[in-house]
């Protein structure tokens, strides 16, 4: 890592394809690429959480705005977009060019729906809003529309927007400056905590689905308030007056998942946030959250998140 080499690893949160950016020599080079105006509000909500950062690690982290209409010679090497180009094609030359000059490029929110059509985005789970969600069938065959906050690959990384933001901000400045700058511009900015990449846009059904299948939502709430002793598919699909197998369906349909996955994912929702705000030992966290041993949640957690939950709470403890 520049100028910090004793924290140049990537945290578990961050994505591992962000570890070459840590490594670059020398500060990395951020570019925040406009068209409009003014900076979009997305791309002035990453702006202050890396000028916060580089105040702290200057020799590890630069960055600079870039307005397409000042000619731009060169690609920094990671380049952020928060806007789609207009429509003029010397626009979308311009970004073009860029991102193939640039080690690695985030788009964020509207530029997101932007990549999502182009021949970049073949083969990728791409994490478009949610509310872009519904036009997914409009996008090329191989593009996997994802349900996730962040997604990242080798070269590319795409964020949903919103306040989704600030978790790819800070998960950048973990990855570049390390966990202790991370933590102080996470206290500057006044933001509570981080979300991890693969974390949903939505923590509860929207309303539009919940008020549209009624059902669905009365089984996502049976869910969450049983999660200490969580209930059997067929417990879940009783009471909700249908068949196991009708349910599957609504879950598949709706949240791109399955009872069981999603139910699960709920319960190590609730464990991490018991492990990062709580001293309530593993076990207890385990047992508080369905699991029936300390095994079966360690190896649970591990698969999700990329981290045993003493490992997660071990990083929070250092972080403190």
């Amino acid at each position: 890592m520049s100028g910090n080499e004793t924290e140049a690893t990537v945290s578990a949160d961050a994505p591992p394809a962000w570890a070459a950016l840590a490594a670059q020599p020398g500060p990395l080079r951020c570019g925040l690429l406009f068209w409009s105006a003014w900076p979009p509000a997305e791309l002035a909500m990453l702006a202050a959480v890396l000028q916060a950062a580089a105040a702290h690690e200057p020799q590890a982290l630069q960055f600079a705005w870039l307005p397409a209409g000042q000619g731009i010679e060169s690609a920094p090497a990671l380049l952020v977009v928060a806007e789609a180009p207009p429509a003029e094609a010397s626009a979308g030359d311009l970004l073009k060019r860029l991102a193939e000059q640039a080690l690695h490029v985030v788009l964020i929110g509207p530029a997101v729906r932007w990549f999502a059509a182009t021949r970049w985005a073949r083969g990728r789970r791409v994490a478009l809003h949610w509310a872009d969600l519904g036009a997914h069938e409009q996008l090329p065959e191989q593009v996997i529309a994802s349900p996730a906050i962040i997604e990242a690959g080798e070269q590319w990384t795409t964020c949903c927007g919103g306040a989704a933001t600030h978790d790819l901000a800070l998960l950048l400045v973990e990855a570049v400056c390390g966990p202790r700058v991370r933590q102080a511009v996470q206290d500057e900015c006044c933001l509570e905590r981080v979300r991890a990449p693969a974390s949903r846009q939505r923590s509860a059904l929207p309303g539009s689905v919940g008020q549209l299948v009624p059902r669905l939502a009365e089984a996502v709430a049976l869910m969450e308030a049983n999660i200490e002793e969580p209930l059997q598919s067929e417990e879940l699909a009783e009471l909700v007056g249908m068949s196991r197998r009708q349910l599957e369906r609504l879950f598949k349909q709706h949240l791109d998942s399955v009872p069981s996955r999603y139910y699960l994912e709920l319960r190590l929702a609730r464990a991490r946030r018991l492990l990062r705000e709580t001293r309530h030992s593993l076990l207890q966290i385990a047992l508080m959250c369905g699991f029936s041993s300390g095994s079966h949640f360690s190896t649970s957690y591990s698969a999700v998140y990329g981290v045993t939950p003493r490992d997660e709470r071990q990083k929070m403890l250092k972080a403190g």
